[in-house]
């Protein structure tokens, strides 16, 4: 083969290269960010220190346990909504499909200067039903996972050392929900908004043990399902930032609707 046909096969296979990849990028449904398949570090092998009664502090299963434990992952490519769902958002969901609206909701429509704003108390069969109808699901809680502590398994999506005022989380005591993408430092390595505060998320996950688990709960099973992510500060918590690390798991019943629980899809490439 002559070095003129090889350099023109070379530059063929370059740009072909350059071409798919922009090509792959303009495919990017709009308001979602892609998750690229690799490896990714999801759950814990913390323990509690002497300062943390595992039970207590209106926390009711022990610390940290049902995280273990810590494993290396890989998925596919998928994608995932930047910000989470708005009452803007949900409101064209229901007007379209004649569904029930979020009790805080004045008759079919949001209340006024809330459009921006995570809608919440939508329970997990709602929040599914309005990703369907956008082709679209809610995330796994490994996808969850994956998009907000990055390739290199942070705790915040920060770093590993936890700030307050960083995101819109219990412990930063900043006392409501505020609108989207507000807090530019909750934003993750993929360039996600709000998965450290804000509100909690629903996943798709029922609440079970991890493969290899030293921990087991009657909880586990199809009773409850795993929200993700720290909220502004009425979750139920006192305010401590274990609540905000990204492996906690909140289980939750599928029929509960929370104040301060919402949630975000994800869709398959």
């Amino acid at each position: 083969m002559s070095k003129k046909l090889l350099l023109f096969l070379s530059l063929l296979l370059l740009f072909g290269g350059i071409f798919y990849f922009l090509l792959q990028r303009e495919a990017v449904p709009p308001k979602m960010v892609l998750i690229p398949t690799g490896p990714f570090i999801m759950g814990s092998n913390d323990v509690p220190d002497d300062t943390e009664s595992q039970g207590e502090l209106g926390n009711k299963k022990p610390f940290y346990l049902d995280e273990h434990p810590e494993r290396r992952l890989s998925l596919d490519d998928f994608y995932i909504d930047r910000f989470e769902v708005t009452n803007e958002d949900y409101q064209r969901f229901i007007h379209a499909r004649k569904r029930r609206p979020p009790p805080y909701w004045k008759g079919d429509s949001h209340p006024p200067g809330m459009a921006l704003l995570p809608v919440v108390e939508v329970n997990w069969y709602e929040a599914r039903d309005y990703c369907r109808s956008l082709a679209k699901r809610l995330p796994t809680e490994a996808e969850w996972e994956k998009a907000a502590r990055g390739p290199n398994g942070n705790l915040y999506v920060w770093g590993n050392e936890f700030d307050g005022t960083k995101a819109n989380v219990s412990a930063g005591s900043h006392g409501n929900v505020m609108m989207i993408g507000r807090f530019s430092q909750d934003r993750s390595f993929y360039d996600v908004y709000d998965l450290n505060g804000n509100v909690m998320e629903w996943s798709a996950d029922w609440y079970q043990p991890f493969p290899g688990a030293d921990y087991q709960s009657d909880d586990f099973g199809q009773q409850f399902k795993v929200a993700k992510g720290d909220a502004f500060g009425e979750s139920g918590h006192y305010a401590l930032s274990i609540f905000s690390r990204l492996p906690y798991r909140q289980n939750v019943t599928p029929e509960t609707r929370l104040p301060f629980l919402g949630f975000r899809c994800a869709k398959d490439l």
